[in-house]
Order: structure tokens, then C-alpha cells, then sequence
């Protein structure tokens, strides 16, 4: 099924998800509700996890955290089972990405404990609705994603670089799309870095480490906010003994209408 013939209605797009009828991108979907990555871990890694989250808002602002052996999240979405309502996780053992899958019923234990964490597909529909274009939601794509030469604060065993996702923005739209944002604290918050990647140790604007290249027209410059891939790459450096994260791009979207997010 694409992901132009799915329903609006978030629990409707979930219900395809956990039966296997789409594994696509979330990005586009479910205008006006809110996204979220997640992170599971064991619970005796939870509070080094957690405060690392404290440390660094931007790229890991809490949504809600589940306790251990609980795949419900009550906050954000009752009813929802975040062992099978997101179209691809990732299963990280030691530092290594083993596996992708598209459900965690064989993989779920009672001590895992569950983040999910602000996305900035929240924002986009009110960047959509101001008048931006977003390059890939036109072209039904993967949003591109870097890791930088922006360390997080540490938290424990947990240490590694800052991830940003990147947005093409016309150079006549980017004090809008600074003040739209900027509204969305808890979906990653306002910009972290506007104009040339090389300041953030991006070599090639052309060759993302996650998601797929856009697509840049005239006028328009590079706009990269704190993304919530940042766990990834702090499991690969890190190296816990094992993680479970959602697919780049392939996020858990909540019953929460993305407007409980901003701020006046």
C-alpha cells in the first residue's frame, strides 16, 4: 500500500502497520498528530538513558516513558502496542545494528523499559499549512539525516554525536520556518544550524547517513534541526548491550494532536 492511499485517521494508519500492510515512511502522515522515535532498553539502563535525555532536550525531548514490560502508551496513545505499531525497528546488540524487523513480539522481555521522544514530523504539517514546501513529502521520500561534530552531553555509559535532519528551505521562508518551529520545543524546538553543512562536519549535502538526498531549487538554503535518530548513533558508540529503536523515518504516531505540543 502507498502512502498516498492511507487513511488520516492515526489508529486507522497504526491498525495497517500492526498487520503488516504498511512498511513505508511515516513522514506525511497523519497531518496535525504527533510523531515520535522511540527507545527501548533494559530497565537497568532506563535512568542513565533518561538523563541523558534531561541532558540534551533537543535531540531527545520525552514524550513519555512506559515502565518495564509495558508496551501500552497510556499518555500519548491508550490502546496502542509499540511492539508492533511502527512499520520498522532496529535491533542493536553491542553496538551493532543486527537486524531490521517489522514487529518486537520475539524480541520483547518484562524489564525492557520504552521512550518515545519528540519528532520533528510533528512540525511539519504546521510548516505546510504557513505556505513552506517540503521536498519530501512532494516526492514521498525519507527525510535526510547527519550525524555532526556536535558531541551531547554524556549520561553514564551513554556518549556520541548530535544527529540532524535537513529541510530545503527557501531563503524568503527561513525566518518563517525559525518561528514555526520554534513553537515545537518538544518536537525538536527551532533550528540548531541554518547555511553551510561543512560547520556541522557534513562532507556532502548530497549523501545523507540516514534517509534519502532532497531535491534543492533555486533559492532555497539548507535548514537542519536536532533529530531524534541521535539515539542511534549514541548506541553505536556507546554500545550498550541491547537497544531497540524504530527505522529512520519510520516513527510511531500518537493519538496527540500536534497543537498540545506548542507552545503560544
Amino acid at each position: 500500500m502507498q502512502a498516498q492511499e492511507l487513511p488520516i485517521d492515526p489508529q486507522a494508519i497504526r491498525e495497517l502497520i500492526r498487520l503488516g500492510k504498511y512498511d513505508g515512511v511515516t513522514g506525511g502522515l497523519a497531518p496535525g498528530y504527533v510523531q515520535a522515535n522511540l527507545v527501548i532498553l533494559p530497565k537497568y539502563l532506563a535512568f542513565d538513558f533518561l538523563l541523558f535525555c534531561q541532558r540534551n532536550p533537543r535531540p531527545c525531548p520525552v514524550l513519555e516513558v512506559l515502565e518495564a514490560g509495558n508496551p501500552n502508551p497510556i499518555l500519548t496513545t491508550p490502546g496502542a502496542d509499540i511492539r508492533t505499531d511502527i512499520p520498522k525497528y532496529r535491533i542493536f546488540r553491542k553496538g551493532t545494528l543486527d537486524e531490521e524487523v517489522g514487529d518486537l513480539n520475539s524480541f520483547w522481555r518484562d524489564d525492557l523499559v520504552s521512550f518515545l521522544l519528540g519528532c520533528s514530523f510533528t512540525f511539519e504539517s504546521a510548516l505546510v499549512e504557513s505556505g513552506i514546501h517540503l521536498d519530501h513529502w512532494d516526492n514521498n521520500k525519507n527525510v535526510a539525516m547527519w550525524k555532526t561534530n556536535i558531541d551531547c552531553v554524556p549520561s553514564g555509559m551513554f556518549r556520541g554525536p548530535m544527529v540532524v535532519s535537513m529541510r530545503p528551505i527557501h531563503h524568503s521562508n527561513v525566518t518563517k520556518a525559525v518561528q514555526v518551529t520554534s513553537r515545537f520545543p518538544g518536537a525538536h524546538g527551532a533550528p540548531v544550524h541554518i547555511g553551510d553543512p561543512k560547520l556541522l562536519g557534513i562532507s556532502d549535502i548530497n549523501f545523507p547517513d540516514y534517509g534519502e538526498p532532497a531535491n534543492f531549487q533555486d533559492g532555497q538554503v539548507p535548514m537542519f534541526w536536532a533529530c531524534g535518530v541521535t539515539p542511534q548513533a549514541v548506541a553505536l558508540e556507546s554500545k550498550p548491550d541491547f537497544m531497540i529503536t524504530h527505522a529512520p523515518g519510520h516513527m510511531f504516531i500518537t493519538n496527540k494532536r500536534d497543537y498540545e505540543l506548542a507552545s503560544l
